[in-house]
């Protein structure tokens, strides 16, 4: 067990992290191109969050609120949702306390105008899945 400046540098569910990450990483290479993308903006979320969230190398868990999203999206064999969900359950004893159910979304497409400059786009596209997540949830909290 090291101690390097009072820090735990090794937790006992950092294996399984690292493993279903490696899980839901494999899944997304063998899926077509753009599933990142779509997995960012299903989540509300930019693509480095999704870079984060595929690479073993991080060891931050992937929100419990995330997985139904990520299996509707990533579109997961049951072989690869039941690895998940059982290196999820290692990692994070009783986070995923109820059944797992299907989060269902739509997908909407907005034509927005080309900025001219890569960074103004994706803080155009950042506001617009921001708002759009702020909308949803508003509407669920008035339905």
């Amino acid at each position: 067990m090291s101690d390097d400046a009072g820090e735990d540098t090794s937790r006992p569910g950092d294996s399984n992290v690292a493993e279903y990450k490696l899980i839901l990483r494999r899944a997304l290479d063998n899926r077509p191109s753009g599933t990142r993308l779509k997995l960012a903006a299903a989540l509300g979320k930019n693509r480095s969050f999704v870079s984060q969230i595929t690479n073993p190398a991080y060891l931050v868990p992937i929100p419990a609120k995330h997985v139904a999203i990520i299996f509707e999206v990533c579109h997961l064999s049951g072989a690869e949702r039941a690895a998940f969900l059982e290196a999820y359950g290692r990692a994070h004893p009783g986070r995923l306390r109820a059944p797992h159910r299907e989060a269902r979304t739509r997908t909407v497409i907005v034509t927005v105008p080309d900025l001219g400059d890569d960074k103004k786009n994706r803080a155009l596209e950042q506001l617009i899945i921001d708002f759009a997540d702020q909308l949803a949830r508003y509407t669920e909290s008035i339905g």
